[in-house]
């Protein structure tokens, strides 16, 4: 969250791995398969409750207490655990803490690279979720001086010309892609939420921050194979620019991935 490398930036929604948080997850920690596995990614077909959307509440995160509830959701949510390991709430805690010091880092433009970087989050009062999964509660709880909420979705805007091991947009064109241009990065839902519209709330509220910032062109990637993803940044306006080659997605170990393009009006 020894030099330890950062976690990396990851696009994705519900249950889908974007890349640099599982590639360079493996690269920095030996981790035995019968611990940890990537989430295939695949769309949920979990039964899920509705949620009151009056209650919920999506906003740039400023809080250690909430930055630490998205670190567990991504987690949770970026990868796949063996119940029964020994020592395996140990090693999701690890892992939290690094993404946790990570997230910090970019959120408070010590990223280099990175001109600007905000998370936000989907938050539901705790009261609200509490019968959908004892373990979200309780990993993902943060309290906000007034009430016990959890972090039911998360994701990065990244003020930036372009992520790392990532297809690279071409839009705005020269020295303006370094303020104009934008990425959206780990794109989590809690699966127990599936399909009550907070992913498009999340990205709805991350056009709007980047707006503010001046952004004209923003990005997001997309596994080919994703159809909820893609069906929720479409929805969303995104269309797609470009595609990763073959050989970059073996070579990275991943599945291959489509890099999506929204035009944001003039302020």
């Amino acid at each position: 969250m020894a030099s330890l490398r950062s976690p990396p930036i990851s696009c994705s929604i519900g249950t889908s791995t974007s890349t640099l948080f599982s590639s360079r997850l493996r690269s920095s920690t030996s981790i035995p398969s019968r611990r940890l596995r990537r989430r295939p990614i695949v769309a949920s077909h979990v039964c899920v409750p509705a949620i009151d959307k009056s209650m919920l509440v999506v906003s740039e995160t400023l809080s250690e207490d909430e930055l630490w509830a998205a670190a567990c959701l991504r987690v949770r949510t970026f990868n796949e655990f063996n119940a029964s390991a020994y020592n395996i709430q140990d090693h999701r805690r690890y892992l939290a803490e690094r993404e946790f010091e990570a997230l910090k880092e970019r959120v408070s433009g010590k990223r280099e690279g990175f001109r600007r970087v905000s998370c936000i989050n989907a938050t539901l009062p705790l009261s609200q979720i509490s019968i959908a999964s004892d373990d979200l509660c309780s990993t993902c709880k943060f309290s906000d001086g007034n009430e016990d909420r959890v972090v039911v979705g998360s994701l990065d805007l990244n003020q930036c010309r372009w992520l790392p091991d990532e297809i690279t947009g071409t839009k705005p064109e020269g020295f303006a892609a370094d303020i104009g241009r934008a990425y959206l990065s780990n794109v989590c839902v809690a699966k127990e939420l599936h399909r009550n519209g907070v992913g498009y709330e999340l990205v709805n509220k991350s056009k709007k921050v980047a707006a503010d910032w001046g952004i004209t062109d923003m990005y997001v990637h997309v596994a080919v194979n994703n159809e909820g993803a893609k069906r929720l940044y479409m929805k969303s306006g995104f269309v797609q620019e470009n595609d990763e080659p073959a050989w970059q997605a073996r070579y990275l170990d991943r599945p291959r991935r489509l890099l999506l393009w929204l035009g944001l009006p003039p302020s």
